[in-house]
C-alpha cells in the first residue's frame, strides 16, 4: 500500500508506505501536520518501522519528532544532512520563522544501503546536489525522489549546500539508467516516470 499525503505550507509530499503481507512500513518526509500524518497510519494498521527522510530540509522533517514518539520507530537520514535535525540554520527553518524539531537519527544512511520492511526492500542511492545528504529510494517499479527529481524539473541547488553540477551528474549517472517504467514519486507535485524524466532533461 502506498499513500501520499500532501504536508505544510510548501504542500510537501509525505509518503506511506506499507508491506501488503506484513503491514510493516515506512514514513517518508513527515514535514507537517503530525495529526494527518497519525490518523492515515492509525486508519490502515500500520506498523511503522522507519521514518526515512530524503533530506533535512524543514519541510521534509517537521513532524518527525512527534511521528517518531507515537509509532515508535526508528529515523534514518543520510549523515551529511543529520545535522539539520538539530540546527534550523541547516534545515533552513530559520528562513520561515519556524522552529524545527531537535532530534538525533537512529541511523546514518549510505549509498546502496538496504531498508526492508516486511518482504519489501528498498535501495538507498544518493543523490547531492540538492543538499549534501540528499537520497532517493527504489523499490522495485518505484522510486521516491525527494527534492532531487521532480515532474519536468530538478531540485533547487541556490539554497545553502546546493550545487547545480553535482545534481545534474547524480541525476544522470544514477536515476535516468534505470528502467524507464519506474514510477517516480517526488518530494513536491505530481508523480512522474524515468522514460518522461528523460526527454528534454539536456535542458538542465
Amino acid at each position: 500500500m502506498l499513500i501520499r499525503i500532501e504536508v505544510g505550507m510548501l504542500e510537501t509530499n509525505c509518503y506511506i508506505y506499507s508491506d501488503d503481507d506484513t503491514k510493516e512500513g515506512i514514513v517518508i518526509d513527515p514535514g507537517d501536520d503530525v495529526s494527518k500524518v497519525l490518523d492515515t497510519i492509525n486508519s490502515n494498521d500500520i506498523k511503522v518501522k522507519y521514518i526515512v527522510l530524503t533530506h533535512g530540509h524543514w519541510d521534509h522533517i517537521g513532524a518527525v519528532d512527534r511521528v517518531k514518539v507515537h509509532s515508535n520507530s526508528e529515523v534514518l537520514i543520510h549523515g551529511l544532512d543529520a545535522d539539520c535535525l538539530k540546527d534550523s540554520t541547516k534545515s533552513l527553518a530559520y528562513m520561515f520563522g519556524i522552529n524545527s524539531p531537535t532530534i538525533t537519527a537512529d541511523r546514518f544512511l549510505n549509498d546502496g544501503d538496504e531498508i526492508t520492511v516486511g518482504n519489501t526492500a528498498f535501495k538507498v542511492i544518493h543523490t547531492p546536489g540538492h543538499t549534501p545528504g540528499g537520497i532517493c529510494l527504489l523499490s522495485k517499479d518505484i522510486l521516491f525522489s525527494g527534492d532531487t527529481l521532480f515532474q519536468g524539473t530538478i531540485g533547487r541547488t541556490d539554497l545553502p549546500g546546493g550545487d547545480h553540477k553535482t545534481l545534474i551528474e547524480y541525476i544522470k549517472s544514477k536515476l535516468l539508467v534505470l528502467d524507464d517504467n519506474i514510477s517516480v514519486y517526488p518530494g513536491h507535485g505530481n508523480k512522474t516516470t524515468i522514460g518522461k524524466e528523460k526527454t528534454g532533461f539536456e535542458k538542465w
